[in-house]
């Protein structure tokens, strides 16, 4: 008799482990799992606040061995002058000594057409583009060519952008037939797209005032870009002047 009930006692102390670890395995299936924890860091915004204006040139708006490089520059005079009047301009640049919208540049040999490629943004407010004296050597026909495809790539890269086209400048004596003929197929390219054109030489930039230039006769010092941006700020201030109601 009590070995029956010592076997009997055996069994139930087993049920009982039994139930106890089913018991068990169900509370933790039922437990929700801790929630996830994402390794993902999202990059930091790197683009720039304010107004963008995408500006294109050669090397008056590059600047040279003779002055206007970097901060000394007409596009950042221009802009640092536009920021303290309260216009927050923020301008990417691109320009190569020697370039124009036909003829290539001096050190990679890109024209206005390849600087537009690479600066013009969709989000751009204004794109400027200034000169060239340095097409004077392109015949008409390829000028002509060379400077509707370049304004339709700044009008499909930037949609919504004004467009300010200012003409080649002149500094070294009366301004040359050839260089004349450029300024008048930028200024009537300009004019069919609806771009504001802007003629330095009828504006008389740099005449009787040679020490804006360096000892090349041709390239302005940083005191000749100080004197661009003095001319070229208000041009832009204008271009971003709320449309009127």
């Amino acid at each position: 008799m009590s070995c029956n009930l010592m076997r009997q006692g055996g069994f139930i102390m087993r049920l009982w482990a039994a139930l106890l670890a089913i018991v068990l395995l169900l509370a933790a299936c039922s437990k929700e799992p801790p929630p996830y924890e994402s390794k993902y860091t999202a990059p930091e915004t790197s683009g720039p606040s304010g107004i963008s204006v995408a500006i294109i040139g050669d090397s008056y708006t590059s600047g040279s061995s003779l002055g206007g490089k970097g901060p000394q520059g007409w596009p950042d005079l221009a802009a640092k002058t536009l920021r303290a009047q309260g216009v927050d301009v923020q301008t990417t640049v691109g320009a190569e000594g020697g370039s124009g919208y036909r003829h290539p540049g001096n050190s990679k040999g890109g024209v206005f057409d390849d600087q537009v490629k690479k600066v013009v943004h969709p989000d751009d407010k204004l794109v400027v583009v200034f000169g060239s004296r340095n097409d004077s050597d392109v015949a008409p026909p390829e000028l002509t060519e060379s400077v509707q495809s370049t304004l339709a790539d700044v009008k499909a890269g930037a949609p919504s952008a004004k467009v300010l086209v200012i003409g080649p400048a002149w500094v070294d004596g009366s301004p040359t037939p050839q260089v004349l003929q450029v300024r008048d197929i930028v200024r009537d390219q300009a004019a069919a797209i609806g771009a504001t054109f802007y003629d330095p030489i009828a504006q008389g930039w740099f005449v009787g005032q040679p020490q804006l230039i360096g000892k090349d006769g041709i390239h302005p010092t940083d005191d000749g870009h100080a004197y661009m941006a003095e001319k070229i700020a208000p041009l832009i201030a204008a271009q971003l002047q709320p449309a009127p109601s």
